[in-house]
């Protein structure tokens, strides 16, 4: 039997992860979502890794190897939010051939997350992207 998620993607449609996070990563769920459940685009913002952050313990050790270099604020969270990025662009790069045979999209891309400071225009329905 033929997964939902392989249905629509036979009929053109791609799925998007929009909640990259470290305990995905690292729990192998991203992993999981890719291969079995034909996730195609990954994306998420900085509400999503500012809520991450503060309520999971998932950032603990590198924030505890950051703040002696003398990371803070923005800094800080920008090299915790970016290595989850990374991560996750490796992780769906290595899928990537597969991927784009089954969907033939090129649109399979992940987008790094804005400055908090710049989080207004994302409210208004701007988007602002920049990719890995």
């Amino acid at each position: 039997m033929t997964k939902a998620t392989q249905q629509l993607q036979e009929v053109g449609q791609s799925l998007w992860l929009d909640n990259i996070t470290r305990e995905l990563l690292t729990s192998g769920t991203l992993r999981t979502y890719i291969q079995e459940y034909s996730i195609t685009g990954l994306t998420s913002n900085p509400t999503i890794f500012d809520h991450a952050i503060k309520n999971s313990d998932d950032y603990d050790q590198a924030i505890g190897e950051e703040l002696p270099e003398g990371k803070s604020g923005e800094a800080l969270f920008f090299d915790l939010a970016l290595e989850d990025l990374r991560q996750a662009a490796d992780l769906k790069n290595r899928f990537a051939l597969r991927l784009q045979q089954l969907t033939d999209d090129t649109r399979q891309l992940v987008p790094s997350p804005e400055s908090p400071a710049l989080s207004a225009c994302q409210r208004q329905g701007d988007t602002l992207v920049s990719l890995l």
